[in-house]
């Protein structure tokens, strides 16, 4: 019961950022929270059993859970545009899963890539994307403390990197603006951007990650 009030009162402790200008910290607890959820939404997809440890970890509630199916619902576009781009990531890596370290610098190498020409919306849901899959793979390959491992250097990521963006922006909950009266076909103008750059920067990272490997 302790475990289940502390996780209330941290989830209403998230909720209660939306109503004002959030703090760094708040930013990347939230970014964190989509990410959780955006990775058990795709594990549950493909069928692929799992136990998480963080049973207390706070889920989106309120207007993040808004933010949290609108994210999940641009994500599925993107993957619907290019099946293949965002599964299989390791392989198309060619990485192995077996050591945090590789993991972790293979994501923020990619994560990296993926922003070096600016930031938008579609390039934040492709790197929610490609935390996903990577996940899948990490979990299908007896790797499941992977999940967590990712959760937590896509909220160093956000940190270093998204969070003036973030705020300037007021916060996650300008997603929401992508989907509301937005023609389907400008939509899948900038997801498909976002899917091709996306598909060069793979390319692009295997040849540095090579010399490591």
């Amino acid at each position: 019961m302790e475990v289940l009030r502390r996780s209330s009162v941290f989830a209403a402790e998230v909720m209660e950022v939306f109503d004002r200008s959030p703090t760094d910290k708040e930013l990347v607890s939230q970014a964190k929270a989509l990410c959780r959820d955006y990775i058990n939404s795709r594990l549950v997809r493909a069928g692929v059993s799992w136990s998480k440890p963080e049973c207390n970890a706070p889920v989106p509630g309120g207007k993040l859970a808004e933010v949290s199916t609108i994210l999940l619902r641009l994500g599925d576009e993107l993957e619907y545009i290019r099946p293949n781009v965002y599964r299989n990531i390791a392989r198309q890596l060619n990485i192995s899963l077996h050591s945090e370290t590789v993991v972790t610098d293979a994501f923020l190498a990619v994560a990296t890539q993926i922003f070096t020409a600016g930031i938008t919306w579609g390039k934040v849901v492709s790197l929610y994307a490609v935390a996903a899959g990577l996940a899948v793979d990490c979990v299908r390959h007896a790797q499941p403390a992977m999940v967590h491992t990712i959760v937590d250097c896509l909220g160093e990521f956000v940190r270093k990197t998204l969070v003036t963006w973030l705020k300037r922006r007021g916060g996650w909950a300008d997603i929401t603006k992508c989907v509301v009266n937005t023609d389907p076909s400008l939509r899948s103008h900038w997801l498909v951007a976002a899917v091709c750059s996306f598909g060069h920067f793979l390319k692009a990272i295997f040849f540095v990650l090579l010399p490591e490997r």
